[in-house]
């Protein structure tokens, strides 16, 4: 057969963490790459007593087809958990918070369309954004974010600017108080809409993060909300919340994709939110998460020790950002690391425009605190060894210069 393939898809790219999930399959392997919740935090328990009595109270319902929408009171309890005056009306239920960004991506993108990213951005939202085309512009950010002058400044014509205030990824960065209410005015005086993708942000250790910017201008906002990171990914189940304006357009594009979400999931997650089961049960992951945290903080604190090496201290959800002394690349690390038996996610996929190779992202929540001491280890093993590596191939450079 003679399969033609689409100009778009020709442009589409394998993600950069799901490849390396492949090699962490291995049982020698200690992955600090995916993004994965870990498994000691899924209440299955709870969605087993739920699965029953779903099952038992309105079965048929269940397990036929349902509204685009999403189910009603699962809509609706999404909306009340929100900090903000939320419509239920404004929630559409979607297939994991990643087919929002599909969504929004297909009604408000063509090709050519300018976007606004972090410096670094989601990977996950490039690849979403990629299929229609877009021409995602970075927007020089620090530790608390974009630098709202710089997004005042290429706000010109851009479509939306995406943003995760909340623990991001990859850095786990937080934007300020301060911060968030310049980014907000500077948004609003541009006329320029903010897509704000929070999946993280309950995954807070010490204090909750500010309000989110959508609660500040709901009309200027689509918000991104996610199970996934507080129940499990498995149900593949998260939300947005979309000015009425643009809602309908929404709605269409999910129906086009997959007519609705798993009734039976909505209806499995609504049950198991009821009574506050999610106040009672997120406390116990954000404990586990610090502890996790402080591990590995420790351990690289240890390890790296005189080597150059940069990390942060995220506040809250799953990532830390690290970044490499000079003249080295986190992806040429990469394979003496996995030799080591820890894998890890480079940065450069992470950016729209000119990465930093010498950056990288850790998880510290899928592996145990003994996995993340031995892991840790071994990534100092790597860098020691690529120092070492670098520096006689300067000398080399140096010897060959001189006789010539």
């Amino acid at each position: 057969m003679n399969w033609k393939i689409a100009a778009r898809a020709e442009k589409m790219n394998p993600s950069a963490i799901r490849e390396i999930l492949k090699v962490t399959e291995r049982p020698d392997i200690i992955s600090l790459a995916g993004g994965l919740p870990s498994p000691r935090t899924f209440p299955i328990s709870a969605f087993a007593a739920a699965c029953a009595e779903v099952l038992q109270k309105d079965g048929q319902g269940a397990l036929q087809y349902a509204a685009s929408e999403g189910y009603a009171p699962l809509r609706e309890a999404v909306a009340a958990m929100l900090p903000w005056p939320v419509d239920p009306a404004q929630v559409l239920i979607t297939t994991g918070s990643q087919q929002g960004l599909d969504l929004i991506a297909k009604v408000l993108l063509d090709p050519g369309s300018k976007v606004l990213v972090e410096t670094p951005t989601y990977l996950g939202a490039l690849q979403a954004f990629s299929p229609m085309e877009p021409e995602p512009v970075s927007v020089a950010s620090d530790d608390q974010g974009v630098v709202p002058e710089d997004l005042a400044a290429k706000a010109k014509d851009a479509r939306f600017v995406y943003l995760l205030p909340n623990f991001q990824n990859p850095t786990g960065r937080t934007m300020t108080e301060e911060r968030r209410a310049a980014v907000s005015a500077a948004a609003a005086k541009a006329g320029l809409p903010i897509v704000e993708d929070n999946p993280y942000g309950e995954l807070w250790f010490d204090e909750a993060p500010p309000l989110p910017l959508t609660a500040r201008n709901p009309d200027g906002c689509i918000y991104l909300g996610s199970f996934s990171k507080v129940l499990a990914p498995g149900l593949r189940l998260g939300f947005l919340v979309a000015p009425k304006a643009i809602f309908p357009k929404l709605l269409q594009a999910k129906q086009a994709a997959d007519l609705h979400s798993p009734s039976f999931n909505q209806r499995m997650v609504s049950e198991v939110m009821k009574d506050g089961f999610l106040d009672r049960h997120v406390p116990t992951i954000r404990a586990l998460y610090k502890r996790q945290r402080d591990a590995m903080l420790a351990a690289l604190t240890r390890e790296m020790k005189g080597l150059k090496v940069e990390f942060n201290t995220p506040a809250g959800g799953m990532f830390l950002w690290l970044r490499l002394p000079e003249g080295m690349d986190a992806t040429a690390l990469l394979a003496k690391a996995v030799e080591r038996g820890v894998a890890f996610v480079p940065g450069m996929p992470f950016y729209a425009g000119e990465g930093d190779p010498r950056t990288l992202r850790l998880s510290f929540v899928t592996a145990s605190v003994d996995e993340i001491d031995t892991a840790i280890a071994a990534l100092a093993e790597a860098v020691r060894e690529q120092i070492a590596h670098n520096a006689a191939a300067e000398v080399g450079r140096q010897l060959a210069a001189s006789t010539h």
